[in-house]
């Protein structure tokens, strides 16, 4: 089998894959090939394009490291980490809508204790939190693991200022309480742009986007027997809410971020100062097993702080 044309390489390619060892692998490769090579005739690019799509891919990769992902946020401003999101997460009456993990999650956060304040000295309007883990069918889920981490009022994240800050802040993770309960202080967090600094960002620029995510504290909750939640609360009024750079906002995500004055507070913590408050259930699906994997294949979202 040779000289190959426009006309039968795609066949060709898709011959080779027959001897796959893993069904899913195969199907997968077949589905790559097949979308890849009719993308490929549909713009029909010429060499010095398809140079620098390949040059842009390397300098993508090159942006990795173990404090940057820049290959999630091409997945996530294009829409296909949404779209992977919405493909596995199933819709359920009382369960939480998800949205996309975001760049800056870090695997090792710190223990919280109830109450406690997270920002780690960083400046901004003091932000309290309250919240519960239930089923969708109500019940309290105590020991619940609630990861959190949000930006300061600058839109900035801990990892992206490690040397101003010295260490890690706003961001931690807690355990509910015996009614499924959880609470914590901070600051209230700010829109903010994407790391568009390097290839991403100069695709942005290219389509006429804006690299603008609107303000909002992540959750990621799990419990044994639950399907991990990965999350989001939206500042409600955000301007950025309708344009979201990585499609991430669903209207049920989106609450007020309401402005109290000092004798409002409810944890008995004196301040003098008025602060914002949110308040917010989460729902969790049961989980359950699915039927296509890669096997033994094993794939790690998340290796280390990514910005």
């Amino acid at each position: 089998m040779r000289n190959f044309n426009e006309d039968t390489i795609t066949d060709a390619v898709l011959e080779r894959l027959q001897g796959a060892t893993n069904a899913r692998i195969r199907e997968i490769s077949e589905a790559l090939v097949r979308h890849l090579h009719a993308f490929v005739r549909e713009v029909r690019p010429t060499q010095k394009e398809w140079e620098y799509g390949i040059d842009f891919l390397t300098r993508t990769g090159q942006m990795c490291d173990d404090k940057r992902q820049e290959f999630i946020l091409l997945s996530d401003t294009l829409g296909v980490s949404m779209l992977v999101d919405a493909i596995n997460v199933s819709s359920v009456p009382g369960a939480t809508e998800s949205t996309v993990l975001g760049p800056f999650f870090v695997q090792d956060a710190p223990e919280g204790k109830l109450g406690e304040d997270i920002s780690n000295g960083v400046e901004g309007d003091p932000l309290f939190v309250t919240g519960s883990v239930l089923t969708v069918d109500g019940l309290p889920l105590a020991g619940a693991s609630v990861d959190v981490w949000h930006s300061d009022d600058d839109g900035n994240y801990d990892v992206q200022q490690l040397g101003e800050i010295g260490g890690l802040a706003m961001r931690a993770r807690f355990r509910t309480d015996a009614s499924g309960r959880f609470n914590f202080w901070s600051i209230k967090p700010a829109a903010y742009p994407i790391p568009h600094d390097g290839p991403v960002g100069e695709m942005l620029k290219a389509q006429g986007r804006h690299p603008w995510r609107p303000a909002h504290v992540h959750f990621m909750i799990s419990a044994p027997g639950f399907e991990q939640l990965v999350t989001h609360i939206f500042v409600a009024g955000d301007q950025y809410l309708d344009s979201d750079v990585v499609f991430g906002v669903k209207d049920d995500l989106v609450r007020e971020f309401v402005l109290r004055n000092p004798s409002d507070e409810g944890d008995g913590r004196a301040t003098n100062r008025k602060y914002y408050y949110l308040n917010h259930s989460f729902g969790l699906k049961r989980a359950a097993k699915s039927s296509r994997s890669l096997e033994s294949t094993k794939v790690s979202r998340v290796p280390g702080a990514q910005t």
